[in-house]
Formats: C-alpha cells, sequence, structure tokens
C-alpha cells in the first residue's frame, strides 16, 4: 500500500527520492475508529498524522461539557495540534473521528530528524504553515464579520458534501450558532 502523504507532499514540493525513503521508513498506518479521538485535551501531541480516509473535526470542550468546533478535516488533509507538538506542551483541543479513519502516521522526533536533513522538509512546512494561518485567518474573518447566513454558506461552499457526513449539531458548533438557529437558516437557503 503506497502513502498518500507522500503522493500529497509530491504535489507541493520536489521531494528526492532518498528523502521519500526516509519518511516512507517512520511512517504507519492507525486506524481510529468513529467517535474516538486521535488526540485528547492535556495530552501531549508526539506524533502527527495525514487522513488517508475518514473525516475528523477539532474541537474544544469547556469546563461546562459544551463542545466548541474548531475545523473539519477530511480524507487529504494533516491532522495534528502543532503548537502543542511544537512546545512540547499539553494540547487544549480534541481531534475527534467523526468516521472510521485511516491515519499514516509519524512521530515527531522522527519528524525532526528527517526534517534537519534536506532543504524540501523546510520548504514544505513553509508551504503547509502558510496554508494553515491563511486558514485561520478566514475563519476568524467569517467569524468576526458575517453573518449566521453567510457563515453557512460559505461553510457549504468550503467544504462541499460535508453536510451529508457531519452531525447538523457539530456544523452549527462550528458556525458560532445554535442548532436551532442552523435548521432555521437550512430551511431559508436549503432549496429541498
Amino acid at each position: 500500500m503506497d502513502f498518500l502523504m507522500i503522493q500529497c507532499i509530491r504535489n507541493i514540493v520536489a521531494l528526492p527520492s532518498e528523502e521519500e525513503g526516509k519518511l516512507r521508513k517512520h511512517l504507519r498506518y492507525i486506524s481510529i475508529p468513529k467517535g474516538s479521538y486521535y488526540l485528547s485535551a492535556g495530552q501531549v501531541p508526539r506524533r502527527f498524522g495525514f487522513i488517508r480516509q475518514g473525516l475528523c473535526r477539532y474541537l474544544y470542550i469547556d469546563h461546562k461539557g459544551t463542545e466548541y468546533t474548531k475545523n473539519f478535516v477530511p480524507e487529504g488533509h494533516f491532522v495534528n495540534s502543532y503548537s502543542a507538538m511544537k512546545a512540547g506542551a499539553p494540547s487544549h483541543m480534541y481531534i475527534e473521528a467523526l468516521e472510521d479513519c485511516m491515519i499514516e502516521d509519524i512521530s515527531y522526533t522522527d519528524w525532526e530528524a528527517i526534517r534537519s536533513g534536506h532543504p524540501c522538509w523546510n520548504q514544505l512546512l513553509v508551504i503547509m504553515l502558510e496554508k494553515a494561518f491563511a486558514v485561520k485567518e478566514k475563519r476568524e474573518r467569517e467569524l468576526l464579520l458575517l453573518e449566521a447566513g453567510e457563515r453557512y454558506r460559505e461553510f457549504l461552499r468550503e467544504f462541499p458534501g460535508l453536510i451529508h457526513r457531519v452531525r447538523q449539531h457539530q456544523i452549527a458548533s462550528y458556525l458560532g450558532i445554535s442548532p436551532v438557529s442552523l435548521s432555521r437558516i437550512r430551511h431559508q437557503s436549503d432549496p429541498e
């Protein structure tokens, strides 16, 4: 079985075959059943992954048990709590499998060793961090400036088909509204 993470990386940077071999040696497949966590709050992340199959979400849970969905991460994307991993600190967020997931996974220690060996890895890291920053900035702008209906329409554009894979209360949490408000917006917006 080939690693989709490697194919994704090849689409971003020129990956020398020797560097690909180093990465391949440290990758492993792990299964995360639906409803389980790839990472829990309070856990120091020591690994990161690439979703080969399935869907995850980043979320926070407050002291009352209220969930706040930060983002959805479908197949073909990296998944981690990068700032906590980099700092060696406990994560504040959870990474939950919303579907049965197959993840291509590598330890942060192995990644750091590989990364120090060739400039292609730093080029990849810069591109990925720039993309993550742009997503974060866009998300913040939407939450601060857009009305709930506009955020819903943006969600539909950004995540086509996800509405059929995610529970309505999770979408409402992502949009920063109540499930009742989402139901009202959907009734007004959906042509069905």
